[in-house]
């Protein structure tokens, strides 16, 4: 989000918190995260579909609460309404074609109306086709959880999204050799898709709870966390907008602090930052170690500040229409190991992904006769590889990904190790143990945002050479 979009959903919070009750405000959130999952959406080469890939992310969101819910749920009043809702904001945005001269809620001309309502007719007919089938399907859940993460993987793999641009141009006749990988940007997606399979798994399990449509869709694109999250669960999200709220002094205070903070932290230190932090061009530029650790801790910084204070952001936004989001951050540079590290960066990430990944693949993995240091093993390198591969489909994920995978492992061993030789009582010696173990954690996990920040392993590899003086 930019300033103005920053300031525009502040402006909107403030309003919905303040004037909407019971399902008003319900129904508002729901419009305004509709209307936010186009104006959000950044430019796409490829004709309308800054319109496209907003209405194709809505489509799977109706889709996914259709074939979670009870059977007729949608004839409920509240559910009718909301389809209304969700059509005629859909509606709204391509009207704005007619209506102003520069395009308003996206970043081009919206494609004309009959586009528009076509898609919405067919995808009525496509939900319902579907949802009918998935009655007699158990396989359905699964099904649509591969579906996810086969577009999660196109979207994160620069060479499927090369491709898939392509042939995007020449189905529309657009011109191929300018095509690219950034071609197919679709905001939010990683969270999106989260949250789909958080439920869809939990409805396999049947730990899920009944939403309505307004509920459920609200909190898949809910707009201040639809860009950067945090990944919030649906039957916590649902208990705070069921909740009656109403804005107060205080509350609003709380929640102004939190985004003052949240605009410092973005858009003062961590822009600043950006400056001088590590990027490619840099990578190859500096020539000295002094500078290579200066420009490797504007890095280490910057990401921090950056990725907090959007959440921080989020945060606040959401305390003014009584949404409580769960906290992502909770000063991970100052933690004495790598575990404590990622209990503390980007938490409902991790918490995601503890639950949904690793917990199934270690109960999986019990099943074979193999030594507990190799389930460790593998089960830490799966998981940061899992999320690794999360922020991108590339080598150096990978990297950055076995790099705390390993580190993590190494971590656990040396503490079970430590635990049964050693037995420090002193407290000075237990504080300079604690001191070094921040400084450590910090310094390993500084290293690891050498492959994050950098586009190769060659050029990651000379950068850490140079850190250590060896070119």
């Amino acid at each position: 989000m930019g300033l103005t979009q920053i300031f525009a959903s502040i402006l909107t919070a403030l309003l919905v918190g303040a004037w909407m009750r019971g399902t008003r405000r319900v129904f508002s959130l729901l419009a305004l995260s509709i209307l936010a999952v186009f104006w959000f959406q950044p430019a796409v080469p490829l004709r309308s579909f800054d319109f496209w890939i907003p209405s194709l992310s809505i489509l799977l969101v109706v889709l996914v609460w259709f074939i979670t819910s009870n059977a007729g749920a949608w004839k409920s009043r509240q559910n009718i309404i909301g389809l209304a809702v969700i059509a005629g904001v859909m509606t709204l945005v391509g009207l704005t074609r007619y209506i102003f001269p520069d395009p308003v809620l996206t970043t081009t001309t919206p494609p004309r109306l009959i586009l528009v309502v076509g898609f919405i007719v067919l995808a009525s007919v496509a939900i319902t086709a579907f949802t009918t089938l998935s009655r007699r399907l158990a396989l359905t859940l699964s099904f649509t959880i591969i579906v996810l993460l086969a577009i999660l993987v196109i979207l994160k793999s620069p060479l499927l999204s090369l491709q898939l641009s392509i042939f995007l141009r020449e189905l529309t006749g657009r011109p191929t050799d300018t095509a690219s990988a950034l071609d197919l940007r679709w905001l939010g997606f990683s969270y999106i898709s989260f949250r789909l399979i958080h439920v869809l798994r939990d409805k396999q399990t049947g730990r899920l709870p009944e939403l309505s449509l307004p509920e459920f869709t609200t909190y898949v694109v809910f707009f201040p966390s639809l860009s950067a999250g945090p990944i919030d669960r649906a039957e916590r999200f649902a208990s705070d907008l069921r909740k009656e709220f109403h804005l107060t002094q205080d509350e609003t205070l709380l929640a102004g602090q939190r985004i003052v903070i949240g605009l410092f932290k973005k858009f003062v230190i961590a822009d600043a930052l950006a400056l001088i932090a590590l990027n490619d061009t840099l990578a190859t530029q500096v020539r000295t170690t002094g500078w290579m650790w200066i420009v490797l801790y504007a890095y280490t910084f910057q990401i921090y500040f950056d990725f907090s204070g959007y959440t921080d952001i989020a945060i606040g936004i959401a305390r003014l229409v009584g949404i409580k989001l769960p906290e992502n951050f909770n000063s991970p540079y100052t933690k004495p190991n790598i575990t404590q590290f990622w209990n503390s960066w980007h938490i409902t990430l991790t918490q995601w992904i503890r639950s949904y990944f690793f917990n199934p693949f270690n109960r999986w993995i019990r099943g074979y006769n193999i030594p507990a240091w190799t389930m460790l093993l593998l089960g830490q390198l799966a998981t940061m590889f899992l999320i690794g591969l999360w922020h991108g489909i590339t080598l150096n994920f990978i990297l950055w990904g076995a790099w705390h995978g390993l580190g993590l492992f190494l971590q656990n061993r040396w503490s079970d190790f430590a635990k049964k030789r050693f037995n420090i009582n002193n407290p000075r010696a237990q504080k300079a143990l604690h001191i070094g173990g921040v400084l450590l954690t910090f310094h390993f996990a500084a290293l690891g945002w050498v492959f994050f920040a950098l586009s190769s392993p060659v050029l990651s590899f000379n950068v850490i050479m140079k850190l250590f003086g060896l070119t």
